[in-house]
């Protein structure tokens, strides 16, 4: 078993990548051993589903595309990002506004909380940014490595 697996894939930034991007990720995890019936599977893609859907609507247009990366660390830790080309970073709305939006990063951070990982922001070369998720991995790790990563390490 290699010691990195990683898989990633570029989609429009358009509301119907979002759907796309949690099959994406759903099928991945499958593939390195992750049961689509378990609660962590269910906690990852609603992290996918928040963070795509990020990408989508709040870039205005300023990233045409976004791209979802996973990458398999020695079989303990598992990494989820999402790059776009916008360089505004995420910012928590004040409450006022968060009446109906302004939520998904706080459900992001606290569900990435509940499952003993981390939530955090790395800028790209080219200037825009990746939101990523790092979580224990504790399903047993089958399959080969897929197509290389391109979003940036976290560390």
């Amino acid at each position: 078993m290699a010691d990195l697996q990683e898989a990633s894939v570029t989609l429009p930034s358009d509301p119907a990548s979002v759907s796309a991007a949690r099959k994406y990720v759903s099928n991945v995890l499958a593939e390195w051993g992750l049961a689509a019936d378990t609660d962590v599977g269910d906690t990852i893609r609603l992290i996918v589903s928040e963070l795509a859907t990020n990408a989508v609507q709040h870039t205005r247009g300023e990233s045409p595309t976004f791209t979802v990366g996973i990458e398999l660390d020695r079989e303990e830790q598992l990494r989820i990002g999402v790059t776009d080309s916008h360089p505004r970073y995420p910012k928590r709305l004040p409450a006022a506004v968060q009446q109906d939006n302004g939520r998904g990063l706080v459900i992001i951070r606290w569900l990435t909380m509940e499952c003993g990982g981390r939530l955090s922001v790395t800028p790209t070369p080219e200037g825009g940014k990746t939101v990523w998720i790092e979580l224990p991995w504790t399903a047993p790790v089958s399959g080969g490595a897929a197509a290389p990563s391109a979003w940036p390490s976290p560390r």
